[in-house]
């Protein structure tokens, strides 16, 4: 059976992931609202370009 009190005390954060908050914070990221945004900005000059 495990020891969750020893299993915690053996516990090490990934090097990785110990500044991922400063990464995630600084980078620009997408969300899917701007990608499906910018989709239909597409979609729709494409498609005013071919009534032309």
């Amino acid at each position: 059976m495990l020891d969750f009190d020893e299993e915690l005390k053996k516990f090490k954060p990934s090097l990785e992931m110990e500044n991922i908050e400063d990464v995630v914070r600084h980078e620009d990221l997408t969300d899917i609202i701007e990608v499906l945004r910018d989709l239909g900005t597409e979609a729709r000059q494409e498609d005013a370009g071919d009534h032309q």
